[in-house]
């Protein structure tokens, strides 16, 4: 039998190096993708999710019109070289549907629909890489993308998944953390530090989930700054090119929390 390995040591560390409260390396690219309004490629550390977002446009189908307000639709696919795993995940997948009616419900309060009545928002997310924390992701790059695409919000919503080794929290976790502890993924809007989003899969103590809701919101602001900041060096970018007269050439925005 392999041995099992430390997700926590007496030092204080975890598996990868990190401290308990420490997020992973984060990259931001908000480079153009093909025919889209916005896009935004992010990676939590090993995990790493592409967003397009469309809209607002007509939609297709008159049953998905909605007369006072924009339908966002959101479609989610995951990479066969993505996972370990050997079944192939197709888009009627269980896990991929509610992943996709989660992200919905998390944007459909943040999102101003209700600017572009009879009209579709589209959010295509695709999961490229997976090493935990794979929610978070597809939100905070939801988030990226329809910023860069100019849809206006009531606030960035920033995504972190937390959990709990016995009765040590912990922050941004990876597959081999989330596999060993219960964990819940919490979506912040910092303006208002109210949560758009709290879900979780498993059972956690009442007073660790306390504990957890306050660490997710501190990230969340961490998390809100990286992105800001992403998206004033992008807009910068574009500005001076406007004023050069060429054209801004795709880069990534590394970032580390």
């Amino acid at each position: 039998m392999a041995p099992r390995i430390e997700v926590l040591n007496d030092g204080g560390f975890r598996s990868d190096g990190r401290r308990q409260y420490e997020l992973r390396e984060i990259t931001i690219d908000l480079t153009q993708q093909g025919a889209a309004d916005g896009a935004a490629t992010i990676t939590h550390g090993l995990t790493k999710v592409m967003v397009s977002v469309f809209g607002p446009r007509e939609a297709k189908l008159r049953s998905q019109t909605i007369h006072d307000r924009a339908n966002i639709n959101v479609e989610v696919t995951i990479a066969a070289f993505s996972t370990g795993e050997r079944r192939k995940r197709n888009r009627g997948d269980k896990r991929i549907l509610e992943l996709a009616a989660t992200i919905k419900s998390t944007f459909e309060p943040v999102i101003q629909t209700s600017l572009y009545p009879r009209s579709q928002i589209d959010i295509f997310v695709q999961v490229l890489e997976q090493d935990g924390g794979l929610l978070q992701a597809c939100i905070n790059g939801a988030t990226l993308a329809l910023s860069n695409a100019g849809i206006p919000m009531l606030d960035f919503v920033c995504a972190v998944t937390g959990g709990v080794q016995l009765t040590s929290p912990m922050l941004d976790l990876t597959l081999l953390e989330e596999n060993d502890m219960p964990h819940v993924t919490v979506a912040i809007l910092p303006k208002t530090s109210k949560a758009t989003l709290v879900t979780m899969e498993t059972r956690l103590h009442v007073e660790r989930f306390e504990e957890i809701l306050r660490l997710a919101g501190e990230a969340g602001n961490i998390l809100h700054r990286v992105f800001k900041g992403a998206l004033r060096n992008r807009t910068t970018r574009l500005v001076a090119s406007m004023d050069s007269g060429t054209r801004v050439a795709g880069e990534d925005d590394a970032m580390e929390s």
